[in-house]
């Protein structure tokens, strides 16, 4: 698979190698004095542990005809009042550009598992709205991801809550909240 440009393995254990290439490269940028060696590393484990994650979830997800942003859009109208969301909506929740909801809505729709319908007051606004087949694989699909804990197997509870907490303060930071 290729990421930015770059061949990635892909599979764990495929190719891996006898010590941390991360810790390696940690150790020659301090050696050579490299400004914010503790950053780089920090966004090179993240970046890493992000591309396992995706294979992860993507595997499981795969046989049920999503991808991640499919299943998070789904999640989104699977626990929406009414079952339904106006997709500028869902984008400012998912924190997507329009095209990527339209592209999620476009799949979810091709598959059954969504479908658009007018706004009951607003004529000028599309609701994507999650059909009975959505709500059995968001059910299907998150007892999958649960077995595996939506890849994130090697961070026990503590762990994942710690990664979650530290990782707010950059985000928020970014403006997300």
């Amino acid at each position: 698979m290729r990421v930015d440009g770059m061949e990635v393995i892909r599979e764990v254990g495929a190719g891996a190698l006898p010590f941390d290439p991360i810790a390696e490269a940690h150790r020659n940028w301090l050696a050579h004095g490299w400004p914010n060696a503790d950053a780089m590393a920090a966004v090179t484990s993240i970046t890493r542990a992000h591309q396992i994650l995706l294979k992860r979830v993507d595997t499981v997800l795969r046989p049920l005809d999503l991808t991640f942003a499919r299943y998070e859009a789904l999640v989104l109208l699977y626990f929406a009042r009414r079952g339904s969301l106006p997709l500028g909506k869902m984008g400012q929740r998912l924190q997507v550009h329009p095209a990527s909801v339209t592209n999620a809505v476009d799949r979810l729709e091709a598959a059954g598992f969504a479908r658009r319908v007018g706004h009951p007051v607003d004529r000028r606004t599309v609701l994507a709205e999650i059909t009975d087949s959505g709500r059995e694989v968001v059910v299907a699909a998150t007892k999958a991801l649960g077995e595996i804990r939506f890849g994130a197997a090697g961070l026990d509870d503590d762990a994942a809550r710690t990664v979650t907490d530290r990782l707010a303060a950059m985000r928020r930071d970014a403006g997300d909240f």
